[in-house]
């Protein structure tokens, strides 16, 4: 019973803000703060296209905070090293078996790092790589191939992979893709207009996704 209400009580958090995107503030020294225009560009590209009405400067919670529960979708980015504590891990399991959501975007080395630490937070369960045919690929935009390239930097195949738990695709983690990059203000990476789009559709199909599910 106790749990049931705990549950409850998280669904409600996140029902008070439903369309509301957080960044995720870690510890370990990774620069959790990149890519500082990205996430109000793809924020503002949604609620002209895909009918969301999110708020355009995003807030920042830490891994540990109940804040977290009032969103229902958390963005974490960076170059470097993660470090959860065992109260981050915990907080951050309790969070996404509840019914939140992360999309972790690898902007170049961070995979070794949060592989570690994701140990953490689902001791039993591995990350893995999403099919093509994934829902999350034409929630919005068609992406028949999966997950577009954007940047290169080791020139790897871009991989979309996941943390499943009963069912229900809670974590995703995108690598040698570099979305984020892709979302900045134009001048940042002097990127073309048809890369940039392509970055924007596929995180609109992670918001929408991630609000839907």
């Amino acid at each position: 019973m106790q749990k049931y209400f705990f549950s409850l009580f998280l669904l409600l958090s996140m029902l008070s803000q439903a369309q509301d995107i957080a960044i995720l503030k870690y510890s370990g020294g990774g620069d959790w703060y990149g890519n500082p225009t990205s996430l109000p560009n793809l924020i503002k590209f949604c609620n002209q296209n895909i009918g969301t009405a999110i708020n355009e400067q995003p807030k920042t919670v830490e891994p540990k905070s109940t804040d977290i529960y009032s969103y229902p979708l958390l963005h974490m980015t960076g170059h470097g090293n993660v470090f959860f504590t065992s109260e981050d891990a915990s907080n951050l399991r309790k969070y996404l078996i509840s019914g939140g959501f992360i999309h972790i975007d690898d902007n170049y080395g961070m995979k070794p790092y949060l592989e570690k630490e994701l140990k953490k937070v689902f001791p039993a369960l591995e990350l893995k790589e999403l099919p093509a045919n994934h829902p999350i690929f034409s929630t919005a935009y068609n992406f028949p191939e999966g997950l577009p390239k954007i940047h290169e930097h080791d020139g790897k195949r871009p991989q979309a992979m996941g943390i499943t738990f009963e069912d229900r695709l809670v974590l995703l983690f995108t690598f040698e893709s570099d979305l984020g990059d892709g979302w900045e203000n134009e001048e940042v990476h002097n990127d073309p207009e048809n890369v940039r789009l392509k970055a924007l559709q596929m995180g609109a199909n992670i918001v929408k996704y991630a609000f839907e599910h």
